[in-house]
């Protein structure tokens, strides 16, 4: 036992700062909205300190002497309080990222739905709406830019209750908050009034009781290791301290705070990042103290869950090794990928030497996401022919994947013609065959793909090793022109026989 429980009849419960999760569609204001209430409301001393990605952060709301004016009676009942705390998860807002959102909320006490009183309920405000109603949270509604000319708060309430949100004066309790998160109005009454619905709710911890938390967050770094950001939901984390998210064990090494800052402990609602993890753990997990699950450990040796492959199937697959930062963005392009992907391996982190000769043995191409692979790795990459490539942008990674899928099952739109030429002479040149060409058509370059016909029919396929012009290499020969062409394998070609040059989809090829 790593950490002293308190006995049943020693607890002591007190009310714990709620946890917010803010959801709404692309573009509608919930990252400005988080940033306005972060800088907001941070000490002169903390100010630029928020540099650390860990997917969560705790805000204190000072000095709140008297309730804000509104017609809500919900409003009114507001308390003036000396300090309260506020933790809120910072969701990505990509419909790719549904599922993590979802687990987001799961985490969360509270739900503000983000929604521009401009362009109104949208594809991913419904999203959300669904998530929000899923987990059986109390929400609120942020109408946010109504600064703008043409924010028009009615016809937002309207659309609600078609998607069946409820506000107050439309048949149902739901707050509707009009904010700006761009100029800060109404943002503090916001806050309010997720102090009020805590409040009521009577959201409670003991932080001498048995540790508890959830995972928000996970990624592999390459000085740290495996960290995982946990919010504490009861008890106190501490240094050396043994947890389990599900199976996953770590003694605790390291807690990084909100604000970049070692810590020695974390307690109810804090978010705080880990260090000492035996494996990655999963987002949405539960983490709990050594002591509820020792039992359990002591019966089953600890085996990381392996990541299942998708079933084989007689259509065209593209075999595939998918690398991300952190384990949110690993899930969510995951979630995405259709029936004709096969994963070889995934995992968080950045692509290692391993993950290029593992690409060789399978035949696999190698996607990365926000991960940037050193010259050395490239080079390596080029040199073993394996197909790589790195991505920034989600939208960008999924379209070009969509695009793969779709033309996996159509030969013909699987290659693109390059250029033609025809074997006129075969020769001889430190003992590998040669054969000498014409270019008929288009352009065939050194490094292309090839297929030898003769008489129409396909006698292989190869690639261009070489090329020449006399005896001065060249890098490509134009229609018309004559060259000699070393392949990268042994065919029986024959004169006369016709090679086509051709290029698949880069991740195909």
């Amino acid at each position: 036992m790593t950490q002293k429980q308190v006995a049943p009849s020693q607890t002591t419960v007190i009310s714990r700062p709620p946890i917010v999760a803010v959801l709404g569609h692309v573009d509608h204001g919930k990252t400005t909205l988080l940033d306005t209430i972060r800088k907001s409301n941070m000490t002169a001393g903390e100010a630029g300190g928020i540099t650390q990605h860990i997917g969560a952060y705790q805000i204190k709301i000072k000095n709140q002497k008297s309730p804000p004016k509104a017609d809500r009676p919900l409003t009114e009942k507001i308390k003036n309080e000396d300090e309260k705390s506020i933790t809120f998860i910072d969701t990505p807002g990509h419909e790719a990222f549904a599922k993590m959102r979802s687990r987001g909320v799961a985490a969360a006490d509270i739900a503000i739905l983000v929604v521009a009183a401009n362009d109104g309920v949208m594809p991913q405000t419904l999203e959300a709406i669904s998530h929000i109603k899923k987990a059986q949270i109390p929400y609120i509604v942020a109408a946010n830019k109504i600064d703008l000319p043409e924010a028009n708060i009615d016809k937002l309430k309207q659309q609600l209750a078609k998607a069946e949100v409820l506000v107050e004066g439309y048949g149902g309790d739901v707050v509707l908050m009009p904010i700006s998160a761009k100029t800060g109005k109404g943002v503090p009454e916001l806050l309010d009034m997720i102090l009020l619905i805590s409040e009521m709710k009577g959201l409670t911890g003991d932080p001498k009781g048995v540790f508890a938390g959830v995972v928000i967050e996970a990624k592999l770094d390459k000085k740290r290791g495996r960290l995982a950001s946990v919010i504490v939901k009861n008890g106190t984390l501490t240094i050396s301290q043994t947890i389990y998210a599900e199976s996953i064990p770590a003694k605790v090494k390291a807690l990084i705070s909100d604000l970049g800052q070692s810590v020695t402990e974390a307690t109810l609602s804090q978010p705080v990042e880990i260090m000492g993890w035996e494996a990655m753990p999963q987002i949405g997990a539960g983490v709990y103290a050594e002591s509820q699950i020792a039992k359990q450990v002591e019966t089953s040796k600890f085996q990381p869950k392996p990541f299942a492959l998708p079933p084989v199937t007689d259509t065209k697959t593209l075999k595939l090794i998918l690398k991300a930062d952190v384990a949110g963005s690993l899930e969510a392009i995951k979630e995405n990928l259709g029936p004709n992907i096969e994963l070889v391996a995934l995992g968080t982190g950045e692509i290692t030497e391993s993950d290029i000769l593992l690409a060789k043995s399978t035949g696999a191409a190698i996607i990365g996401f926000n991960v940037k692979p050193h010259h050395k790795l490239l080079q390596l990459a080029q040199t073993e022919k394996v197909r790589l490539k790195t991505y920034a942008v989600i939208y960008q990674l999924l379209d070009e994947i969509k695009e793969v899928e779709a033309i996996l099952n159509q030969p013909q739109a699987q290659e693109e013609e390059l250029g033609q030429a025809t074997i006129m002479a075969e020769f001889t040149a430190d003992e590998a065959r040669v054969a000498g060409c014409r270019v008929t058509k288009g352009v065939v370059s050194r490094g292309d793909l090839v297929k030898i016909l003769r008489k129409s029919e396909e006698i292989g396929r190869t690639r261009v090793r070489s090329m020449r012009f006399g005896k001065t290499d060249v890098a490509k020969t134009e229609v018309g022109k004559e060259c000699g062409i070393l392949f990268d394998k042994k065919l029986d070609f024959k004169v006369g026989d016709l090679i086509i040059a051709y290029k698949l989809h880069e991740l195909l090829a």
